[in-house]
């Protein structure tokens, strides 16, 4: 299958991967309405084409947090993304260093923070509140000395939600010999993944947390530790305490109101992601670019504004940009490519949206995406 779009890594994806881990991926929580929302409310943003303007060179290139973004998209962290090919992380973490964007390590890995820093370039890493706050210290101090140079920290996800194809897929809740026999059937009906990542790919734990996890015997295992061990309690006061570990700039990811951005401006955020965590916890929300526009007007020069949720190709981040966001996360996107066949796909699937994005900037008469903003849209209705 020749790949032309993200839709097509999905597709990939979801013929070499067992059934459980697809899902995973593929799916969000509930009834999935918040889901489908992410995807259809940027593709009903209209661009603004404009013609007759020199268009001979382009800048996509985007200054943040220190950084340099070769192009305003990150890789967004991904839980288990090791189970999707032979040591995803790392192979994700190279990809996005040759295409000069930043990759965000989920705390719920395959692969520790040292492998994948070890890889490249060091990750951003992504931390959510547990209860026991002397391993998320020390969590944070490995973060540190592995080079990270900013913190994502979750704040949608005190409990998981509930979602109901994980639960259809043996994913989550099975248990005894049937469990065991449908997951192991899962895997041999799919015998590429099986050589590249149950052969070839251990160890499949949760590196980064698998010092404190000693009862599990599969992957998923851990999982369910993790969300045994959510801080429902968490308030904007733990930033202090984050503070005192971690001297970094926060990036604080998972904020949908107006009032909960301010909030992270007054606790002294760096940034902030504009998030319904893919629509995967709380069903029914609204969209993350629905959310961004007032959330960028409210607080945008106190901090950097980022998004994700529901981009699918190089014009759905000039949308985004066009709404006030700095630079857009891509979660399911680099999760089905690296799925579909590992850093080389991820590769192509960035070059891809590099190109989309060229296309989109051309035609709607922006050279410089420093300058992106309302003016790229179509309001006329």
């Amino acid at each position: 299958m020749r790949t032309a779009s993200v839709s097509d890594y999905r597709e990939l994806a979801r013929r070499r991967l067992p059934n459980i881990f697809f899902e995973y991926i593929d799916g969000g929580s509930y009834a999935e309405t918040t889901l489908a929302r992410n995807v259809a409310d940027i593709e009903a943003i209209a661009l603004r084409q404009r013609v007759m303007r020199d268009m001979s060179r382009l800048d996509m290139r985007v200054e943040s947090l220190g950084q340099t973004f070769e192009m305003p998209v990150g890789l967004a962290p991904v839980g288990m993304a090791g189970m999707n090919a032979r040591r995803g992380e790392v192979q994700a973490a190279r990809a996005a260093a040759a295409a000069g964007i930043p990759f965000c390590l989920s705390s719920v890995s395959v692969c520790p923070i040292e492998e994948v820093a070890a890889a490249g370039t060091p990750p951003w890493f992504q931390l959510y509140v547990l209860k026991d706050r002397g391993f998320m210290r020390e969590l944070l101090a490995r973060a540190k000395a592995a080079g990270c140079p900013v913190l994502a920290f979750t704040v949608d996800l005190p409990t998981p939600g509930s979602r109901y194809r994980d639960i259809r897929s043996g994913f989550t809740g099975s248990s005894g010999l049937s469990g065991a026999l449908n997951t192991a059937w899962d895997g041999i009906t799919h015998p590429a993944w099986m050589w590249d990542v149950w052969v070839r790919g251990r160890p499949h734990t949760l590196g980064s947390v698998a010092s404190v996890v000693t009862d599990s015997r599969r992957v998923t295992d851990y999982l369910s530790w993790i969300a045994r061990n959510f801080d429902r309690s968490v308030t904007w006061k733990d930033l202090d305490w984050v503070r005192e570990v971690w001297d970094g700039p926060i990036v604080v990811k998972g904020v949908l109101d107006v009032e909960d951005a301010r909030d992270a401006v007054r606790a002294g955020a760096q940034g902030l992601i504009v998030s319904n965590h893919g629509g995967r916890q709380l069903d029914g929300v609204r969209s993350s670019i629905s959310a961004l526009p007032a959330i960028a007007q409210a607080v945008g020069s106190d901090l950097e504004v980022y998004m994700d949720g529901g981009i699918r190709s190089g014009l759905d981040v000039l949308k985004a940009l066009a709404l006030g966001a700095r630079a857009c996360f891509i979660g399911r996107a680099w999760a089905y490519a690296l799925g579909a066949g590992g850093e080389a796909k991820i590769a192509r699937m960035l070059a891809t949206l590099r190109a989309e994005l060229a296309v989109a900037m051309i035609l709607t008469g922006c050279a410089n995406l420093r300058d992106a903003g309302a003016e790229l849209l179509d309001r006329a209705d």
